[in-house]
């Protein structure tokens, strides 16, 4: 007997079992993106090399200190006892003030001069001493200010130019990290394939999609460049004869789309339909993911009229994820980058196309579609802040 059918005997009103799946789905999903995201942030801190003082020329010929990469040399300090028993008092010294030994005058005096030397360099001309190396400029300018020397260094990783691949400056110039993606993507496809209810093929082929398009973006993400941007500027690039990683990228996502399609074993119209619009949905999310929040936010209310449909099993799962990564990018310490908004754009595509009537896929592959061209011509960020609703909206939650 089921849960709903449980319920009713009891004379209590039944819960809808869709809405008892979807409740766990995203409950899992969050739990498990969020899971990922801290385990994926530890292993990956922001890594950067530090500069230290180095010589570079100066007008009257003497190196002067400058920005370096090199390691910090020793302490002089610490490589002179002269120096350190000047500055620090000598071992076994009387505590005394004015105690003959090595704490005298005559000591302090030659201490002194060997320090000079070994601190700023021997005399030249007059015998008087070089200016002590400039400062260290700050290593971030985008940040809100200079680095504290007493800061706790980032955890070890085994490739600091692995891990620095992984972040990026966002608009206002504040680092954020790229590991939101992979995490919510983990989410989504371990909350549809754990969650019981729906069938195992709609299953299966929601964790494809999501996981095909996160694979491809991630891909996009590390190895492409800014040279080529939006469906134009790949498609040029290819018949000038040149492979982006973005047209790479579009064809893996299309690839996997209609993997994902197939495994509903449809016709052969439904299956190219499916594959277009889970494709093209993938697309189409990362288009707004160039403001904090916004192509999470997008997610979200493309999916909640769902919830209420029989789609809610495979849609909760999305819900689920993006709720629980929302507030940290609202916060600008992370963002979906194309692993995460193409695995959430592939994802939504996919409950849709697995529990939609044609008709209702033929119009959303219609609607997506027209918007992808549009961002051709258009900004969504200038159309955004043109009308008050959608720039409240967008608005929302994120840092003043």
């Amino acid at each position: 007997m089921g849960f709903a059918s449980r319920i009713a005997g009891t004379g209590r009103r039944a819960v809808p079992t869709p809405a008892v799946q979807g409740v766990v789905g995203a409950a899992v999903a969050a739990v498990a993106a969020r899971a990922a995201y801290t385990l994926l942030t530890r292993a990956t801190p922001d890594v950067r090399p530090v500069r230290v003082p180095g010589p570079r020329a100066e007008p009257g010929g003497r190196p002067a200190a400058g920005p370096s990469t090199a390691p910090r040399a020793a302490s002089p300090v610490a490589a002179s006892p002269v120096a350190a028993d000047l500055l620090f008092g000598a071992a076994g010294a009387p505590a005394a003030h004015g105690a003959a030994g090595p704490g005298s005058a005559g000591a302090r005096g030659r201490a002194a001069t060997g320090a000079a030397d070994l601190l700023f360099g021997p005399p030249r001309g007059s015998g008087a001493p070089a200016p002590p190396p400039a400062p260290d400029p700050d290593p971030d300018p985008g940040a809100s200010g200079p680095r504290d020397a007493a800061e706790p260094s980032p955890a070890p990783v085994s490739d600091p130019s692995r891990a620095g691949a992984w972040w990026r400056t966002n608009f206002r110039g504040r680092r954020v990290t790229l590991q939101e993606g992979p995490a919510l993507a983990y989410g989504v496809c371990a909350a549809s394939l754990l969650t019981p209810g729906p069938d195992p093929r709609a299953r299966a082929a929601t964790a494809l999609a999501a996981a095909g398009a996160a694979g491809f973006g991630a891909y996009d993400d590390l190895a492409g460049s800014a040279g080529s941007r939006g469906l134009r500027g790949h498609l040029g690039a290819l018949a000038r004869g040149r492979v982006t990683t973005g047209a790479v990228k579009m064809a893996g996502i299309g690839a996997t789309g209609l993997a994902a399609a197939a495994l509903l074993r449809r016709g052969p119209l439904d299956t190219l339909v499916d594959g277009a619009l889970i494709a093209a949905g993938a697309n189409l999310v990362n288009l707004f993911d160039l403001r904090p929040g916004r192509a999470v936010k997008v997610g979200l209310l493309a999916a909640l009229p769902g919830l209420a449909s029989p789609a809610a099993p495979l849609l909760a799962p999305t819900v689920g994820a993006c709720a629980a990564l929302l507030p940290d990018d609202l916060a600008e310490r992370s963002m979906l980058g194309d692993a995460g908004a193409n695995a959430l754009g592939a994802a939504l595509c996919a409950a849709a196309a697995a529990r939609a009537p044609r008709r209702v896929r033929l119009a959303l592959l219609g609607g997506v579609v027209a918007l992808t061209l549009a961002s051709e011509v258009t900004s969504f960020s200038a159309v955004i802040d043109r009308v008050p609703p959608l720039r409240a909206l967008d608005r929302w939650g994120r840092c003043a």
